[in-house]
């Protein structure tokens, strides 16, 4: 199955629930075009959804339809404050863009269904949740 039709069948199934996405913006070497059109998929599908614009913090919350996204240069990247926000907020799934080189405080309580989605031909190992390759 190509990731395209799994992650139609995500959302499909999480119709109803409270979903975000977040996007890595701590490096411009990121595949924009392919971010936009994950982000157009979420709109249409699940257009209730939140983006959530985030490096070694978050940067911008925005409905899903907003499509501006600012890139940074520096590199650095934190999924700690996403994760605390997906919790306060009572997200029920993240979906998370990301080549999944940051990092989290390990003591850090995840409590919400996490897909990693990893714009890149290494698929590396996730701390929990699960990952998506959507390159």
């Amino acid at each position: 199955m190509k990731w395209q039709k799994l992650l139609l069948s995500k959302l499909q199934e999480r119709n109803g629930k409270k979903i975000a996405l977040a996007v890595d913006t701590s490096t411009k070497q990121a595949n924009t075009l392919l971010i936009q059109n994950i982000i157009k998929l979420f709109g249409e599908v699940a257009p209730q959804s939140l983006l959530v614009q985030a490096d070694f913090k978050i940067r911008k919350i925005t409905s899903i339809k907003e499509d501006q996204i600012s890139y940074y240069t520096h590199g650095k990247s934190s999924y700690t404050e996403v994760l605390e926000w997906a919790d306060q907020e009572k997200i029920d799934t993240l979906f998370y863009i990301t080549d999944v080189t940051g990092y989290f405080y390990e003591e850090l309580k995840v409590n919400n269904e996490i897909f990693w989605l990893v714009p890149d031909e290494f698929l590396p190992k996730v701390p929990f949740g699960k990952a998506i390759r959507v390159a």
